[in-house]
């Protein structure tokens, strides 16, 4: 049997009396819930926003864009073929789990009052709508067939909004280039996905339309786009590629396709790094106030198991014992709280958050059953580490002097 454990759950469970070490453990246990509540709930909120801008930039741009090397932010890209010998070998990666081609070129929106540049989106009829279709918030998807070129085009609401184009309405697109030339499309969907930064720069149409605009060949495209399976797995994949692609073929990741937008998400961390700090901090200082307080209170019985022979290890252990079993009181309902409030914020929504600052209309939450280990470990652990120096103090307490103690 495990003695000190016994005496702790003895002495846990009687009544304090007069004194007021029942306020201070609840007053621990409270800090302790609400401490990791506040932790918990911090790392879902910010792991939650950072997923949430993640898959909507990489819906633009996917997770890796092969392209030729010469392609830079002018979004006009040296074509290349579409028949490469390195294919068969890009769909065998088990990490990869779709190959599509696409090609930009930037035009301006033209109407009697408005004028909006633009970047065209050429896609074909391999692209993966999974991104687009559960944004497009009126009309559908552009219907791209291989025998026949599509006239259709989806806009953003941004744009819809700020040119007055709606759905069925033509659209006139120009074209910077010698001659310049001018293309009359047909608005047959408009998508939304609160990214500002994108969603006033993208439009989607065939990609036949460049293809005819550049002079290119049949066969010949600005690049193509690569979806992986898991996004941890978009830096090894990309390295993987610099083996099979030819020398004038460059692979680039969507992190270096946009560094500003995971620059910025990289520094939220350091934001949720200070919280679990601070809160464990906390946690770990009332913990050691209790503990010193059930000392002083039990002065008495620490006298009486030393004059029956209890070494001063034992003794340590009794009362680290009984603050393990108040840190993980505190620690359930923690959990409870936590979830309870994530739960609600997931299913309704409660808070809302402006989309021209923060790119999302609600506040998006991650629930992840690692994370939520993870802190609760860590929490335990480091309270726990926090308790042993002050619980030396049951070391310089004398027997006759703490049986005579009132």
């Amino acid at each position: 049997m495990n003695t000190p454990l016994f005496i702790a759950r003895r002495i846990g469970g009687q009544k304090a009396g007069k004194t007021y070490t029942s306020l201070i453990k609840r007053i621990a246990i409270v800090s302790v819930a609400l401490g990791l509540a506040v932790m918990i709930v911090s790392m879902a909120v910010v792991t939650g926003f950072q997923r949430e801008i993640r898959d909507k930039v990489i819906g633009f741009g996917a997770h890796i864009q092969i392209t030729h090397y010469d392609f830079n932010t002018s979004f006009e890209p040296r074509p290349i073929s579409s028949h490469q010998e390195f294919l068969p070998d890009l769909l065998a990666f088990d990490e990869i789990r779709h190959i599509q081609v696409f090609a930009t070129k930037p035009g301006l929106i033209r109407t009697d009052d408005e004028i909006h540049g633009v970047i065209m989106k050429g896609i074909g009829p391999d692209f993966d709508w999974s991104f687009f279709s559960q944004r497009i918030v009126s009309g559908q998807g552009i219907r791209i067939e291989a025998e026949q070129r599509s006239d259709g085009v989806v806009i953003s609401r941004f744009i819809s909004r700020r040119m007055q184009i709606d759905v069925g309405d033509d659209l006139f697109i120009y074209f910077i280039q010698d001659p310049p030339r001018i293309r009359r499309l047909s608005v047959e969907g408009v998508y939304d996905t609160d990214v500002e930064e994108l969603d006033k720069l993208f439009i989607l149409a065939d990609i036949r339309h460049i293809q005819t605009l550049n002079d290119w060949e049949e066969d010949q495209i600005g690049g193509f786009e690569v979806l992986v399976s898991d996004y941890d797995h978009i830096q090894d994949v990309t390295e993987a590629l610099f083996d099979i692609l030819p020398y004038h073929l460059d692979a680039k990741s969507i992190r270096q396709l946009y560094p500003q937008i995971f620059d910025w998400l990289a520094l939220l961390d350091m934001n949720v790094y200070v919280i679990i700090a601070l809160m464990i901090v906390v946690a770990g200082i009332n913990m050691i106030t209790t503990l010193l307080i059930t000392v002083l209170e039990k002065i008495n019985a620490i006298g009486t198991l030393k004059a029956v022979g209890a070494s001063n290890t034992f003794v340590q252990r009794v009362f680290l014992y009984q603050a393990a079993m108040l840190i993980s009181k505190g620690l359930l309902w923690g959990n409870l709280l936590a979830l309870v409030l994530l739960l609600m914020q997931k299913q309704l929504g409660i808070i809302e958050l402006s989309p021209e600052s923060y790119y999302v209309s609600v506040v998006p939450v991650n629930i992840d059953l690692v994370h939520i280990l993870l802190l609760n470990g860590g929490t335990f652990l480091v309270c726990m580490i926090m308790l042993i120096l002050p619980s030396h103090i049951i070391t310089r307490i004398s027997p006759v002097k703490a049986i005579i103690y009132r």
